[in-house]
């Protein structure tokens, strides 16, 4: 596995990777927000303008060092995460509505669930390129899975239940010693001696979850993009690092973007006949990588367009509800 890294990237690539990462959550949680504070529009704003730029900087590093397919399915790859990610958004809203988390300490909590996520992408992006390599007809696997998906979310509408009495929370409560009113600041309080589980860890946990449901969709897509570890790991971090700040640029206009769950399930579905047929389009009709790539770009940045003007040109009848 340590050998298909670096065969992907040489070690100070991967090092000089993280080292940029860290330096940035550490300015980000350590500096500019240091103090517990609900982030401002504009604040959210910034933030998701400099990680945006970040990603486009090391977007160009990746052209120019790997060459203009690797460059472009690392763009591919991030506007797919990225795109994928945003329905992540709308189930942060209602567990924080749900758990009662004051707009002020979401911050913090979301930063802690970033960091979690990394790791878990890591294994999940290390298994699936493993799978991929030693087992070729996983492929279509992983692209009837991603149809299934799609198709399912097209049709199937979500019925929201209540995340405060799902059987995490039940089995979190009964292993673990707990105090509701602990707040949404510190993980853990001591109370007569004892240590005691706050609400802010529960809350942790449950985004954690969501965010491991959600990346065994949006991780076999990436993957149809591309199988580089570092193309496919590098820009799966850097559409997530720039998701706290998305939400709190789009916390209170979510009801609008009604329409983005059918664009999202159109994405999916188009991503896994894609990786059903990659090698016949390759092998059989000569159609080059490349234009594959590109191909796939064109179409994932045209449908979540759509899908956003649709939703804004055509509001929900029933608004602060997801169709």
């Amino acid at each position: 596995m340590i050998a298909a890294l670096l065969q992907s990237a040489p070690l100070w690539a991967w090092l000089g990777f993280h080292g940029l990462v860290f330096v940035m959550l550490a300015l980000d949680l350590g500096v500019f927000n240091r103090k517990i504070h609900a982030p401002s529009f504009r604040e959210a704003a910034l933030w998701s303008g400099v990680w945006i730029a970040l990603a486009m900087v090391f977007n160009g590093v990746v052209f120019h060092w790997m060459g203009p397919l690797k460059g472009t399915e690392w763009l591919t790859g991030y506007v797919l995460e990225k795109s994928l990610s945003v329905d992540n958004l709308f189930v942060f809203v209602m567990l924080f509505t749900a758990f009662g988390v004051e707009m002020k300490n979401q911050h913090r909590i979301l930063y802690w669930g970033i960091l979690g996520a990394l790791i878990m992408r890591a294994v999940m992006i290390l298994a699936g390129t493993a799978l991929l390599n030693r087992f070729e007809w996983m492929m279509y696997v992983f692209g009837a899975f991603l149809i299934y998906t799609g198709i399912k979310m097209f049709f199937v509408e979500d019925h929201a239940s209540d995340p405060t009495k799902n059987g995490i929370v039940r089995v979190f409560r009964k292993i673990m010693p707990f105090d509701p009113e602990g707040g949404h600041q510190h993980f853990f309080t001591k109370k007569n001696h004892r240590l005691y589980a706050t609400p802010m860890l529960l809350v942790l946990i449950s985004v954690e979850v969501t965010d491991l449901i959600f990346a065994v969709d949006s991780i076999p897509a990436v993957l149809a993009i591309t199988r580089d570890p570092f193309v496919v790991y590098t820009s799966n971090v850097f559409a997530i690092l720039g998701l706290r700040s998305l939400y709190f640029l789009l916390a209170k206009m979510m009801d609008r973007f009604h329409r983005l769950k059918v664009g999202l399930a159109v994405i999916l579905t188009f991503v896994g006949i894609k990786m059903c047929a990659a090698h016949w389009l390759k092998t059989g009709l000569g159609v080059p990588d490349q234009a594959l790539i590109l191909t796939s770009l064109v179409f994932i940045v045209a449908v979540l367009a759509g899908s956003i003007i649709a939703s804004l040109a055509w509001p929900s009848e029933h608004p602060g509800e997801k169709s």
